[in-house]
């Protein structure tokens, strides 16, 4: 891929964090497998119901195995070492207990179907619901301050 046409500009140093109230992001891995399959396997329901999953097949209402949720994991860390996609864990806690605890998760990449264009979903476990109103805050201010998208180019369905 060119730099023309990268999701990214090469110089750009992607960030590998964010700290909020109550939560912060860190790349998402294969380390998080148990989990991450534990926090949107809990909360299937509550994931297709938040803003910007609603008409997709994810999560799969049956769920998924743990080899297959460990591949899919494998997959955004990928992306995100080639600079195609960036995915983040969302933890509980500011370094306190609980502070390593999947509670949901973010996605920001290039849209398929409109090139130029960013597409940005997140979700919270059904038991931090509280949470995702601040979340879409914090990274939508995230977004616009030390991200290099222009901002009327970002789609991440309001909360």
């Amino acid at each position: 891929m060119s730099d023309q046409h990268a999701f990214v500009p090469a110089d750009f140093d992607v960030p590998l964090g964010l700290e909020g109230d109550g939560f912060r992001l860190e790349p998402l891995g294969e380390e998080h497998n148990a989990r991450d399959l534990a926090a949107w396997g809990g909360s299937i329901a509550h994931v297709r119901a938040t803003p910007g999953f609603q008409g997709w097949d994810w999560p799969p209402a049956e769920g998924m195995s743990a080899r297959d949720n460990l591949r899919d994991l494998a997959r955004h860390a990928a992306d995100f070492a080639a600079r195609r996609g960036f995915t983040y864990t969302v933890l509980g806690g500011e370094g306190g207990e609980g502070s390593d605890e999947v509670i949901g998760c973010l996605y920001i990449y290039p849209a398929k179907e409109e090139p130029g264009r960013v597409r940005v979903r997140s979700w919270v476990r059904a038991d931090r619901a509280a949470l995702d109103a601040p979340l879409y805050e914090a990274v939508s201010g995230w977004l616009r301050e030390a991200w290099p998208f222009e901002g009327e180019r970002i789609d991440y369905a309001p909360r």
